[in-house]
């Protein structure tokens, strides 16, 4: 699928034009992942997950005629996104919250203790993300982990460059200083196993 630019920006109506049953099934693989990963970190429930990233995908197909502009059709999916873990906050009811709790069960080969690796390290990006305030959660998540350029999270979350620059100058201060926190503590709790 070709991305047609105007004026700097992308041109949605040209996409949609292009669009065809098979160009939105390569657009939905190619930013599925991206999706969830994203709307994990902003805190929709791993069992509302994949009814929030349809919910996404819902709207993208059916928005992609109109004449938004934004600088990239990941950003416009990505802010799609955000729009969709707002809401999901917003209405979310305790079923929700208690599904929240429930954890899949994914076979794996891993062994046993990388696993346990992946699952605490795993916790330990929930609960740092989830101490966050929502408007530096959505630009460390953007940034870090979805790679976004910073003048497209700008654009997403409707505030300035220096603004989003400020955010996650202080965000990533702020995880830095949870790792050492993290790391000292597992290396005391070792020295005191032996």
């Amino acid at each position: 699928m070709t991305e047609r630019e105007a004026g700097g920006h992308l041109d949605l109506v040209a996409v949609s034009a292009a669009l065809d049953d098979d160009a939105f099934a390569e657009l939905y693989a190619d930013h599925h992942d991206g999706v969830r990963r994203t709307l994990s970190c902003l805190g929709v429930p791993e069992g509302a997950l994949d009814d929030a990233v349809q919910e996404v995908f819902v709207v993208v197909h059916r928005r992609l005629g109109d004449p938004q502009r934004f600088t990239t059709l990941k950003g416009w999916i990505y802010g799609v996104a955000r729009r969709i873990a707002w809401r999901h906050h917003r209405t979310a009811g305790r079923g929700q919250r208690r599904l929240a709790l429930v954890e899949a069960d994914v076979p794996t080969s891993l062994p046993p203790d990388e696993l346990l690796a992946q699952r605490e390290a795993s916790e330990f990006i929930h609960a740092f993300l989830a101490g966050l305030d929502e408007s530096q959660r959505e630009v460390f998540v953007l940034a870090e982990i979805e790679n976004v350029p910073i003048p497209e999270i700008a654009t997403i979350v409707g505030a300035k460059l220096n603004t989003v620059y400020s955010r996650l100058r202080l965000v990533r201060a702020r995880f830095e200083g949870a790792v050492v926190r993290r790391q000292t503590r597992i290396r005391r709790e070792a020295g005191h196993g032996n």
